[in-house]
């Protein structure tokens, strides 16, 4: 057993049964009162956010996740495929867990996969990706990186906002927690 005190980012707590990762936290030591630790925490299966607060000191339970790194294989039906870089498994992980990761991950590439009790909990994607542009509409004479944003489909299907003079075939460098568009890659 842990206390809050031991909070920090990252730390997956168990609450009533469910994991919850600790998004935020703070140690407030109002002038009059005892200490409290404040926290924004996520439900680690269904990314549900919430705030709690906990007395310094309290008792809390803590869960041990594993986090390895993975590269992912292929799409098998609903399900996702990776294999453990350390001792070749295979691993099939559902489309739920995998969540929005979907959009940004190409065959052979390594994640971290965090697992609790043998189940995979998520997918830890790096900051950001390199994509290609499959689809856009073409860019007219004149246009500039100032002049807006046109939409453009990357290699994963998943579609971004990429500035109006990018063409199809361009690789770019995209955000895997916002998906958005941070520049163009020149290889």
């Amino acid at each position: 057993m842990a206390t809050s005190n031991d909070i920090k980012n990252g730390t997956i707590l168990k609450l009533d049964g469910n994991l919850w990762q600790t998004v935020e936290f703070q140690h407030v030591k109002p002038g009059k009162g005892g200490a409290f630790v404040r926290t924004k925490l996520r439900n680690v299966t269904s990314g549900k956010v919430v705030d709690k607060t906990f007395n310094a000191g309290a008792k809390i339970e803590t869960a041990t996740v594993d986090r390895s790194e993975y590269q992912y294989l292929y799409q098998d039906g609903e399900d996702y495929v990776f294999m453990d870089n350390s001792t070749y498994d295979q691993i099939t992980v559902p489309n739920a867990v995998v969540g929005d990761a979907a959009n940004f991950m190409l065959e052979n590439q390594n994640v971290t996969v965090a697992m609790y009790e043998g189940s995979p909990l998520y997918i830890e994607m790096p900051p950001s990706v390199v994509l290609e542009i499959t689809y856009t509409e073409p860019g007219l004479q004149g246009d500039r990186s100032t002049g807006g944003n046109k939409p453009a489909t990357v290699e994963t299907g998943y579609q971004i906002q990429v500035p109006l003079f990018l063409e199809q075939g361009t690789k770019v460098k995209v955000d895997t927690r916002t998906g958005d568009y941070l520049g163009r890659v020149n290889e």
